[in-house]
């Protein structure tokens, strides 16, 4: 085996590390907390489905592409739950440390691809960013709706916060905003959601 694909192997051997990463949203058909490698999969084929969606003009194969790598870094960080005050505050920089060495046992030219792309994901500033962006946040709230609001029951999660953490992105994608806050003001009816 020449050393590229050493390093290459050495890479998708880490990735495995994804499917034992548990975050706080529930899989629809079983009694456990989606993964890693799940959510990406998931979110990577809302790409290709929603892309008409986007609002603006967007690359689908960057975007998924982003989306297979922009929680890669949880293999070293750990998943930090959207709604951790405290955790939010050493995310960047344990996302950093963790984006250096994993991306680094790549050979140098895909290194530096994958770290841009999850570089572009983190920064937000582009379309194909801001789509990605829209579509991680969707995910989860949609899993979490179809539960009855399980994972936001369990953390005590008030409407505010749902509405707050994604409206900055959905902003730029009007159809999905408004499917989105359908669900969040549903769900504060029937009492999922928290309200003052």
């Amino acid at each position: 085996m020449n050393d590229r694909l050493k390093k290459q192997f050495d890479f998708i051997i880490e990735l495995d590390k994804m499917k034992n990463l548990c975050r706080q949203t529930y899989v629809l058909h079983e009694d456990r907390k989606e993964n890693d490698a799940e959510h990406s999969w998931h979110i990577a084929v809302m790409a290709a489905l929603l892309a008409e969606y986007s609002g603006k003009p967007v690359d689908v194969l960057h975007v998924i592409k982003m989306l297979l790598v922009h929680d890669v870094v949880e293999i070293d960080a750990g998943d930090t739950y959207c709604y951790d005050e405290e955790g939010y505050k050493t995310k960047a920089d344990r996302e950093e440390k963790a984006a250096q060495r994993i991306f680094g046992l790549l050979p140098e030219d895909q290194q530096k691809e994958f770290y841009s792309l999850w570089r572009e994901f983190e920064d937000c500033q582009t379309d194909d960013a801001r789509f990605a962006a829209v579509l991680d946040r969707m995910q989860p709230l949609t899993l979490n709706y179809t539960r009855s609001g399980q994972s936001w029951r369990e953390h005590g999660v008030h409407k505010q916060q749902v509405e707050a953490r994604n409206r900055p992105f959905l902003e730029t994608a009007p159809e999905l905003a408004a499917a989105v806050q359908e669900m969040i003001d549903d769900a504060a009816d029937k009492g999922w959601l928290k309200q003052p």
